[in-house]
This record gives structure tokens, sequence and C-alpha cells, in this order.
């Protein structure tokens, strides 16, 4: 495998520019939503973690099921 020399890159004032803007950007968004994470309270915060946590089992494919506590639960209704 052939390694080659490390390129020199160089950083122009317009591409700072262009960085703070939209860093700018990104802090006024993230204050906005926590505006609104304050306005709307607790009780959305907890209702969308767990729409969330739905969202993400269904996106892995995670069907989760409730363990039977009893035997028999575990083999049906089978009678000896």
């Amino acid at each position: 495998m052939l390694r080659r020399k490390p390129t020199r890159l160089e950083l122009k004032l317009d591409d700072v520019e262009e960085f703070d803007m939209v860093k700018k950007e990104l802090e006024s968004r993230k204050k906005q939503q926590e505006e609104v994470d304050v306005v709307g309270g607790a009780s959305a915060t907890s209702s969308d973690s767990k729409s969330r946590d739905q969202l993400i089992n269904e996106r892995i494919g995670y069907k989760p099921h409730p363990k039977p506590n009893n035997l028999p639960s575990l083999f049906g209704n089978l009678q000896f």
C-alpha cells in the first residue's frame, strides 16, 4: 500500500465567517427549543420520552413482550 504525504488544509476568512454564522444559527435554534420545553412542562417531556422509546424500538425491530409470572401461563392450558 502506498502512502502519500499529508495534504495541507488552509482555512480562509470566508470559512471562519460561515462557521460563525452556522454556529449562531444552531445556538438560536437550541434556545428556542429550550423555551418551548420550559413552556410545555414536565408532562409533555414524559409523553415524548415514551413515544421516543417506542420509535427507537420500532426502528431497531425490538418488540418487548411481558414475561409471564406463573407456570400455567408458560405452558398454556395443559391439563394432566
